[in-house]
């Protein structure tokens, strides 16, 4: 008799198998509504890399050789080509070129500083794009 009992159970029943699909989509639905809160935080921490870190060694370079900060109007390109009206002492290229935030706007930039100790202000829009809201990532 016991030894037909163990026999018999050889398989899951109904509700082992159910209760193991709906623990398994809970997880799955657990996963899939977080993985757009790691990849937003991911792309906030490149973005303050970029302007605190990244872009200010080449912004200082720049005026180690022209011996001031790029003006609002030259923008950040004046880093990878030369201002007409500085042209005789630029000298660089400082950076190869001005990479995208990581939602794919331009970074922006403004000097003399308005919000930073740095003397310009340098900054990301952040993940809705727009100016002068809570998600803006700057140097400040």
């Amino acid at each position: 008799m016991q030894r037909n009992k163990k026999q018999q159970r050889k398989a899951f029943t109904l509700m082992e198998v159910l209760l193991a699909i709906a623990m398994i989509s809970m997880l799955a639905f657990l996963v899939v509504s977080n993985v757009d809160n790691v990849m937003t935080g991911g792309q906030t921490k490149i973005a303050q890399s970029m302007v605190k870190d990244s872009l200010a060694t080449p912004i200082m370079s720049y005026k180690l050789s022209i011996g001031r900060y790029p003006t609002t109007e030259e923008g950040l390109n004046a880093l990878v080509t030369a201002p007409d009206s500085v042209e005789s002492r630029w000298k660089g290229p400082y950076a190869r070129n001005i990479p995208l935030d990581p939602w794919g706007n331009p970074y922006q930039y403004k000097c003399p500083a308005v919000k930073s100790k740095e003397g310009y202000d340098i900054w990301s829009n952040g993940p809705d794009g727009q100016p002068d809201t809570e998600d803006d990532i700057g140097n400040w």
